[in-house]
């Protein structure tokens, strides 16, 4: 079987109307058979990543990859204890990324691919900066495919300088970008297409577009 099953979905969306240690507890037996499904269905995805981009071992471990469930709620307002969705990171040091890296989530109400930079500290963001000062049009060139653009829409622009970064004119050819404070892009895919046969695949089709970009981003940090 090369999708997620239908099983995994659903105790996803029981956990999300039952986010209470007590239901957790009792239903603890479903969660295990559903974060074993995704390591599964991750597995394979890391084995077809490999072939795409060669940084990403062969044998890198999912479970190295794929989030716990369990919430981080010391400083969050939200107290619910659980995540409902599972995610996986997947980098050459899998979830303990230090750079560009892929992102799958699973979800009931939402699924998607994703990849890039989220946030880097000020050093990275200073270096990708600099790349696309010296080399925009190369970024550009890989936004611009026409195998691109079937998955992604641009980069997300959520979190953007409201003025230009230090050091760079206001008429820089590239100055949307450059104002850019996270470097990611992200696919949506329909639940029921990770259900299907062709579930794999479809992860794959998307990061091997994503891979020029992942490309661009790891040079710049080199």
């Amino acid at each position: 079987m090369t999708e997620i099953k239908s099983d995994t979905f659903q105790f996803l969306k029981q956990l999300s109307g039952n986010n209470n240690r007590e239901w957790f507890i009792e239903h603890k037996k479903q969660h295990d058979f559903a974060r074993e499904d995704v390591l599964q269905f991750v597995s394979k995805i890391i084995r077809g990543l490999s072939e795409i981009d060669n940084q990403i071992p062969a044998d890198l471990n999912a479970k190295d990859c794929v989030m716990r469930i369990y919430r981080d709620i010391r400083f969050s307002k939200d107290k619910t204890p659980y995540k409902t969705n599972f995610g996986a990171h997947i980098s050459p040091k899998g979830k303990n990324i230090n750079g560009p890296g892929y992102y799958l989530h699973i979800s009931p109400s939402e699924c998607f691919v994703a990849g890039g930079c989220w946030m880097p500290p000020a050093d990275q963001l200073k270096s990708i900066r600099q790349e696309i000062d010296y080399n925009g049009a190369d970024l550009r060139q890989i936004l611009a495919k026409p195998g691109f653009k079937k998955f992604y829409t641009g980069l997300d622009s959520t979190e953007k300088l409201k003025t230009t970064p230090k050091g760079y004119p206001a008429d820089h050819p590239e100055i949307e970008l450059l104002k850019l404070k996270s470097f990611t892009l992200s696919h949506s895919i329909a639940s029921k297409e990770l259900e299907g046969p062709d579930a794999v695949k479809k992860v794959l089709d998307a990061f091997a577009q994503l891979y020029p970009f992942i490309a661009f981003l790891r040079n710049a940090l080199a």
